[in-house]
C-alpha cells in the first residue's frame, strides 16, 4: 500500500491460483464469456517511482518497469478474450496509469473513484527517503492498538477502512448488489446478472476491500494479511449459498504475466 509498502519486508510473495484460460465450450463460447452473477478483480497498480533524486514523491508516476508491468498485464487481460462491465480506478496518478494501458486494450473507459486511494501519509513531499524510511521502520514497533491511529498528521486507520469499504458498498450497490439482510456480514444479494468488475488500486486499498467482501474481522495492518505484488490481481467470484450468494477468492497475487526479474512490492 502507499508509502507504507515501501518500508515493508521486500517480500515478492507468492499467487494463489491463476487467471481462467479461455476454454472452449458447446457453441463456441469461452469459459471466461459465461459470467457467474458478479466477479471482482482486483489489480495493484505497478511499481512507482517514489523518491527521485532521493526526495520522497507525494503521487508518484509509475517507474519505466512500472510501465513495462501494466503493458504486460494489459495484454495478459486482453489475451483472455473475457467481457469486464466496468472499469473502477483509483485517482491517484500511479493507478491512473496503470489502468491507462488496460482501458486502451480492452476497449474501455476509466471511472476514476477518488475513494479508492491509499491511506492519506502526511506531507513527506521533498523529504530524504531514508528519513521517511527510518519514520516507517519506527512506525512497526508501536504497539497493535496504536495502528488503529495511523501516522501523525496522516489519515487513521479508522478513517481509511470506513472510506474504503464505504466506497466498495457504493460501487455494488451501483451493481445492484446489496448485503443480504438475513446475515448481512457474510450474505449478498445479487442483481443483474454478467457483472465483471476491474479494480485498479493499491495494496491497502485492495487489501481491505478484500478483507471486507470476504467478510474478514478487520485489522490496521490489512497490506500485511495481503500482501499483493505490483500489478498483481486478485478476483473474487459471486457463490450461491445460504439463500444469498457470498464471494468467493478464486485467484490471489497473480502475477503469471511478469516474469520473475520484473516481480516487485
Amino acid at each position: 500500500m502507499g508509502a507504507a509498502i515501501a518500508v515493508s519486508p521486500r517480500q515478492t510473495g507468492e499467487r494463489v491460483g491463476a487467471l481462467p484460460l479461455p476454454l472452449p465450450q458447446a457453441g463456441g463460447e469461452s469459459a471466461t464469456d459465461s459470467l457467474n452473477d458478479m466477479e471482482l478483480w482486483f489489480v495493484r497498480h505497478a511499481q512507482p517511482a517514489w523518491g527521485v533524486d532521493g526526495l520522497t514523491q507525494r503521487d508518484p508516476f509509475l517507474t519505466d518497469l512500472g510501465h513495462q508491468q501494466a503493458q504486460l498485464l494489459s495484454e495478459r487481460l486482453a489475451a483472455l478474450e473475457t467481457t469486464f462491465t466496468g472499469l473502477l480506478v483509483s485517482s491517484a496518478l500511479r493507478s491512473q496509469q496503470t489502468a491507462q494501458p488496460i482501458a486502451d486494450a480492452l476497449s474501455m473507459n476509466i471511472e476514476t473513484v477518488d475513494d479508492l486511494t491509499e491511506i492519506k501519509m502526511p506531507d513527506w513531499s521533498e523529504t530524504p527517503e531514508a528519513t521517511v524510511q527510518q519514520i516507517f521502520n519506527d512506525s512497526y514497533r508501536r504497539p497493535p492498538t496504536e495502528w488503529w491511529d495511523g501516522m501523525e498528521g496522516g489519515e487513521s486507520f479508522r478513517d481509511f477502512h470506513n472510506r474504503i469499504t464505504t466506497a466498495v458498498d457504493d460501487i455494488m450497490k451501483s451493481h445492484g448488489v446489496t448485503r443480504d439482510s438475513t446475515d448481512p456480514t457474510q450474505l449478498w444479494d445479487m442483481g443483474p446478472p454478467d457483472e465483471r468488475l476491474l479494480v485498479v488500486a493499491h495494496g491497502g486499498t485492495n487489501a481491505v476491500a478484500l478483507a471486507y467482501l470476504l467478510g474478514a474481522e478487520p485489522t490496521p495492518w490489512e497490506w500485511e494479511r495481503f500482501v499483493l505484488g505490483h500489478a498483481s490481481v486478485a478476483s473474487l467470484v459471486a457463490v450461491g449459498l445460504g439463500g444469498g450468494h457470498i464471494l468467493s477468492m478464486r485467484t490471489f497475487n497473480d502475477r503469471e504475466h511478469l516474469p520473475e526479474a520484473m516481480r516487485t512490492r
